[in-house]
């Protein structure tokens, strides 16, 4: 039992310390400029909640039904065959993993330099050289031990859950000595922007993003039947209620117009409140994404491990290492993509226009819950949602992915579309029909790549 309750414990540091990155740190600006106004924002904050709740429900389901690694890859290959379930794995761990993981990692080099360079923005070269020694040491836990990969996102969640604490703490002492003229007239100025709404929750749901981590390494849980559904149900509500908490912590001593100027939003909120005891802030914010970046390593590497047993990534990502019982061939080809990725100036562009690709997934993962209801009857269930709420985020998904286009139409989205598609030209040849030059062109590679390791 207590085991068990460590697993659990475990699982649930991985969803919230993976949830719990940059985001409720930066994202409150964007939620707040696109909403209008402090109700409509903290509205927002409180549904991207609820959504991601409902999405992860659905995510229980499928995960205790398909107790295979690998998330939406696996889902979507038990329903749709292996095309979409290649064309998520081909987009996912060429970009989507390692741009998410460059990015955590850039924000944990700007906060942790951010001290050295007072009064100006950090050198661009420094920013991206500590941002690399992040990369390269996160893989290299997470390639030694998967325990100790566990080990450091407990004590990396807890710091995070700690300054969360401190910050709702503080807001609530705010409120109660009468700071509350930000929150009057809270919803004069609001949007009522079809495509701005969209946006905001566009923004808060990338806050929320990581809520169907555990599914990636459903292979490597105990009684994942009990300990997956028990740790989305506890860890996804209490980031809701912290991300909420934190958003009116920050309008008890900060107007619209100063929250939208302030660079950092919880740096600001420390100055205020906690001066002159101000750099705890940062000090947990550097701790929080270092943390957030590790989780999203360690789900990142099961999912190209999974593709690449498949046969759906070339093998050698498939492999095991047999001294420390990790797939580390796919955590370093996650990281060495990483540090591509923190080459060019601004990534931004590239995580904003990528992104719709992952709703787009989500959408199809839920329409696959909805479908297997009725083409898989004979699937053990253990737990089971109303149809309504895969329904419902069919939906959502559909209008997250088509709001931005419909109200900002451009040539990036075709990007977008063009590279995912571009997937097929390796499906067809080296996946679909097999080649024989291709199959022993991958063989080779392998060979290579695997006497190297050995040296």
């Amino acid at each position: 039992n207590g085991e068990c309750s460590l697993v659990r414990i475990s699982g649930i540091c991985l969803i919230v310390g993976t949830m719990i990155g940059s985001g409720i740190f930066i994202s409150p600006k964007s939620v707040l400029l696109y909403s209008g106004a402090v109700g409509p924002c903290l509205l927002i904050w409180a549904a991207c909640g609820v959504l991601s709740t409902l999405g992860a429900l659905c995510y229980a389901e499928l995960g205790t039904m398909i107790t295979k690694s690998g998330a939406e890859y696996s889902y979507l290959k038990e329903c749709f065959g292996p095309l979409p379930a290649y064309l998520f794995s081909w987009t996912t761990v060429m970009v989507l993993k390692p741009s998410a993981f460059a990015i955590i990692t850039l924000s944990f080099a700007e906060y942790a330099s951010a001290p050295f360079y007072p009064g100006c923005s950090p050198p661009l070269i420094v920013t991206k050289c500590l941002s690399a020694t992040a990369i390269f040491l996160i893989v290299s836990v997470n390639c030694l031990s998967v325990k100790l990969a566990s080990y450091v996102q407990n004590i990396f969640t807890a710091a995070k859950l700690f300054i969360i604490l401190i910050i709702v703490v503080s807001g609530i002492v705010l409120l109660a000595q009468g700071h509350t003229e930000n929150l009057s007239n809270a919803f004069d100025g609001s949007s009522s922007s079809f495509g701005s709404i969209g946006l905001a929750f566009y923004n808060g749901l990338w806050a929320y993003d990581g809520w169907n981590q555990l599914n990636f390494i459903t292979e490597e849980l105990k009684d994942p039947y009990r300990n997956l559904p028990l740790a989305i149900l506890i860890g996804i509500p209490l980031v809701s209620v912290c991300y909420v908490m934190v958003n009116l912590a920050y309008f008890t001593v900060m107007t619209t117009t100063e929250l939208l100027l302030s660079p950092a939003v919880a740096v600001t909120f420390g100055d205020r409140v906690f001066y002159p005891l101000s750099w705890i802030v940062p000090l947990f914010v550097v701790l929080s994404t270092f943390g957030s970046a590790n989780g999203s390593c360690f789900t990142a590497g099961r999912l190209a491990y999974v593709s690449g047993r498949e046969g759906h990534m070339v093998k050698i990502l498939s492999y095991i290492s047999l001294r420390h019982y990790t797939p580390s061939p796919a955590l370093i080809l996650n990281g060495l993509l990483a540090i591509c990725y923190i080459i060019p100036a601004d990534i931004n562009r590239l995580i904003n226009y990528f992104s719709i690709a992952q709703w787009v997934f989500y959408g199809l993962t839920a329409l696959a819950l909805i479908v297997m209801r009725f083409t898989r009857k004979d699937l053990h269930r253990p737990v089971k949602v109303p149809i309504v709420i895969p329904g419902l985020m069919v939906i959502v998904s559909c209008y997250l992915v088509l709001a931005p286009i419909i109200d900002k139409p451009e040539m990036e989205y075709l990007y977008c579309a063009a590279f995912i598609f571009c997937g097929l030209l390796l499906y067809f040849p080296f996946v679909h029909w097999k080649v024989s030059w291709g199959t022993k062109l991958t063989s080779e590679y392998t060979t290579v790549f695997y006497l190297s390791s050995l040296f």
